[in-house]
């Protein structure tokens, strides 16, 4: 097996996504992450859709220096977000291409059908825990 593929789209999501934080691209999040709540909901589906180290990229200049509770937000968001689909990690990307190399198909639905309640579970005792 071999993760080159994965490294090298890792690699250039993060290069993208400084790209696109150079640009101000994405300055309209600001506002859909003014709160703790919105902050974690804003981290998840980010971490979902771009993957979450490019999400805590884009997020992170978000946040002011002493706001502990928002960092701690946005680092155990992003971390257990991850978990909702095969898109939200690059480790899980990795998983997928070694399970493949087995014979496995895993499926987009299979995962989300155990990472959907497990992400829910965890994001809400996050929450919870943090404030």
């Amino acid at each position: 097996m071999t993760t080159e593929p994965s490294l090298l789209n890792f690699v250039r999501t993060i290069v993208l996504t400084q790209a696109t934080q150079n640009l101000g691209l994405l300055q309209f999040l600001t506002p859909l992450a003014d709160t703790p709540a919105k902050l974690l909901a804003v981290t998840a589906l980010l971490s979902n859709l771009i993957s979450n180290v490019p999400a805590v990229l884009v997020l992170a200049p978000l946040i002011e220096n002493n706001d502990t509770d928002s960092w701690l937000l946005l680092s155990a968001g992003s971390t257990l977000a991850g978990n909702l689909t095969l898109f939200g990690s690059v480790a899980n990307l990795i998983v997928v291409e070694a399970a493949a190399s087995l014979g496995y198909n895993l499926t987009f639905r299979e995962h989300l059908r155990f990472g959907l309640p497990l992400t829910a579970i965890a994001l809400t005792v996050t929450y919870f825990g943090i404030l």
